[in-house]
């Protein structure tokens, strides 16, 4: 095709989602080109702003030979919007992040957990809260797709975090209708809406997969989404004993400002191989990490405001009141230690990291992956 040919001969038909259906609208003829079709698409508030695949008819037919199920069942019924979530829809939604066949299945998954009544999907994306979803993907699968979960497994440069995390998040903005600003409160947001998706690193990991704490048996394929902020770095490259890394990490995870002291919720510790293998070469398991840091991760609420003390006092969760507190109390992190929850990521380095939650109005949300 030479540089002579007309816009006619380029244009492709897309078959673009009905916004809040998930059935097929009507056609939009453009160039099946990415630049024009990405500023279309981000006009129309159908993308996350970055450059996106086409969805066209042969791309999306391509995408759905990833699963048995048919193109028009409902997954998920998602707000703010109550936009249905059909299989077609989370295909047109795969295809323009840029995912492969292989990937439909787990983004069903991640689909169908977050639109469990317990993520609370709706105050998650009505929250002026900067809460992301991070999904994390468990099992064989995980290696068979490609997710990456060693050095830098939360930032750049790994095809499938990238292309299902971004996936997600699309259909929220599509088809859930959370559009920054209106459907998606958030005050600042965060770069985890973007794309946040990771495995765990079995090979370094001390500990059984974490999808066996959820009730499935390790060569079992499951995702879980958790309602979080970006990761906070938690460095110590000092402590060269359990109880010296488990100090630092109980401190880092006491923050004032968390929803966590607000509200309490699900946070997750994610340990660094070398952290956690010097915490595991004294025997501690999971729960002993878990129990820990649920008795020592207390903000003091002395060094709170009188006024940010009421708020705390008065503050209700799902329509059940937080216990009210002494000025003097040291203040939770989570409702008990079965709630915090802890996996291992990551490459060299003496570093670790924490994801604070939206409190007790999200639950982590598991899914098998069919």
């Amino acid at each position: 095709m030479t540089g002579g040919d007309s816009l006619t001969e380029l244009t492709a038909t897309l078959e673009v989602e009905e916004l809040g259906t998930g059935r097929a609208g009507p056609t939009i003829d453009l160039p099946d080109d990415v630049a024009r079709v990405s500023r279309e698409f981000a006009a129309r508030g159908w993308s996350d702003g970055l450059p996106i695949v086409p969805p066209t008819e042969e791309r999306v037919a391509a995408m759905l030979a990833g699963t048995p199920r048919d193109p028009l069942e409902v997954i998920g019924i998602l707000p703010p919007r109550r936009g249905e979530a059909t299989v077609h829809a989370i295909a047109v939604n795969a295809v323009m992040a840029g995912c492969v066949p292989e990937h439909l299945p787990v983004l069903i998954a991640a689909v169908r957990a977050v639109s469990h009544p317990e993520f609370n999907l709706s105050g998650v994306n009505a929250t002026t809260h900067p809460v992301s979803q991070f999904l994390l993907v468990s099992g064989p699968i995980a290696d068979e797709l490609g997710i990456h979960s060693g050095s830098g497994c939360f930032g750049p440069g790994f095809a499938a975090n990238a292309t299902l995390g971004r996936a997600l998040r699309l259909i929220q903005l599509a088809v859930a209708g959370a559009w920054p600003g209106r459907g998606d409160r958030s005050t600042q947001a965060t770069p985890a809406k973007l794309a946040f998706c990771a495995a765990e690193n079995l090979e370094e990991s001390p500990w059984a997969p974490f999808h066996t704490t959820r009730g499935f048996e390790p060569d079992q394929d499951a995702v879980t989404v958790f309602g979080t902020e970006g990761p906070h770095n938690i460095q110590d490259h000092g402590s060269n004993t359990a109880l010296g890394i488990m100090r630092t990490i109980v401190a880092s995870m006491s923050q004032g400002g968390s929803n966590n002291i607000l509200a309490r919720g699900s946070p997750v510790l994610v340990f660094g191989p070398e952290h956690a293998a010097t915490v595991a070469a004294e025997g501690w398991t999971r729960e002993d990490v878990q129990r820990y840091i649920f008795e020592n991760a207390r903000y003091p609420l002395a060094e709170m405001s009188d006024e940010f003390f009421e708020v705390v006092q008065e503050h209700t969760q799902q329509g059940v009141p937080v216990p009210p507190f002494e000025r003097d109390a040291l203040a939770p992190i989570a409702d008990g230690p079965e709630h915090i929850h802890v996996i291992v990521a990551g490459g060299p380095g003496k570093h670790s990291s924490w994801l604070p939650t939206f409190g007790n109005m999200t639950r982590p949300v598991t899914m098998p992956v069919e």
